[in-house]
């Protein structure tokens, strides 16, 4: 999800606009999450391993920042950190071409939403941020697209403006939590392996010294920092022969 770094929503009082929405079903969602957790993933992948789900927050708004490698991770996320895990629904911005099939029909009924991420609009974000002053956990992943390399790319500012219109709103700090996600093949197939990785939460409350601006480029770099480590150790899980990676230069958007 891409938010460009000249729009300043701080100072745009219109009212808020309506994206394309999806709801958490009251019934199908209980059942789309069982089929994924039983049928769906354990058919496809040899392994997944979760770790750090006790850094989830368990109530008050919430981003969950996981890096993007596959269509798959609009399940995988979910799957380790929703409902059966934490209790809580989550919701969350994906392309418009990961909607298609049957992943999208699991998408769509476990709180996914549509975006155009050559062309995101204004309704989208804004749409995160009443979710996010409804008290709800959205997932944004902050590179932006998926990327299937081993590498974690440039973040964009997106996550951290949200997040903290959100706070300027709501009065209420947002958590924004890391998460690493890899797996052991680059395409994942049947029979691959997948490490998920979360880490300690950062709080919008430590940026609000800060001009909007330099408070989103301070939070976001600080969320490359931990997703860094996290995709390392998430990395190390599935391919213990993995030679530590060396960062990608920094977004030009943070410079």
């Amino acid at each position: 999800m891409l938010l460009s770094p000249a729009l300043d929503l701080f100072e745009d009082h219109r009212p808020m606009l309506q994206c394309q929405q999806s709801r958490v079903s009251g019934w199908l969602a209980p059942l789309a999450y069982q089929m994924v957790g039983r049928i769906v993933l354990p058919c496809r992948f040899a392994e997944i391993d979760i770790a750090g789900i006790d850094h989830i927050p368990r109530s008050g708004p919430v981003i969950l920042a996981p890096t993007h490698r596959s269509r798959w991770d609009a399940l995988m996320v979910p799957h380790a950190v929703g409902r059966p895990t934490s209790g809580r629904d989550v919701r969350f911005m994906v392309s418009a071409n990961e909607m298609r099939g049957i992943q999208g029909w699991f998408i769509w009924r476990l709180g996914g939403f549509p975006v155009d991420t050559d062309r995101p609009g204004i309704a989208s974000v804004r749409y995160g941020v009443e979710l996010l002053l409804q008290q709800q956990m959205v997932v944004v992943f902050p590179e932006g697209g998926i990327f299937q390399d081993r590498q974690v790319h440039p973040l964009k500012l997106g996550p951290a403006r949200m997040a903290l219109q959100a706070q300027h709103l709501g009065h209420e700090p947002v958590q924004i939590v890391p998460i690493g996600l890899v797996y052991s093949d680059l395409q994942p197939r049947r029979g691959s392996r997948c490490s998920i990785r979360i880490g300690q939460p950062l709080s919008t409350q430590s940026y609000r010294q800060h001009s909007p601006k330099q408070g989103a480029i301070a939070l976001t770099r600080d969320l490359a920092d931990q997703l860094g480590r996290l995709h390392q150790q998430a990395l190390h899980h599935v391919l213990p022969c993995q030679e530590p990676l060396m960062p990608l230069p920094p977004s030009q958007e943070l410079l």
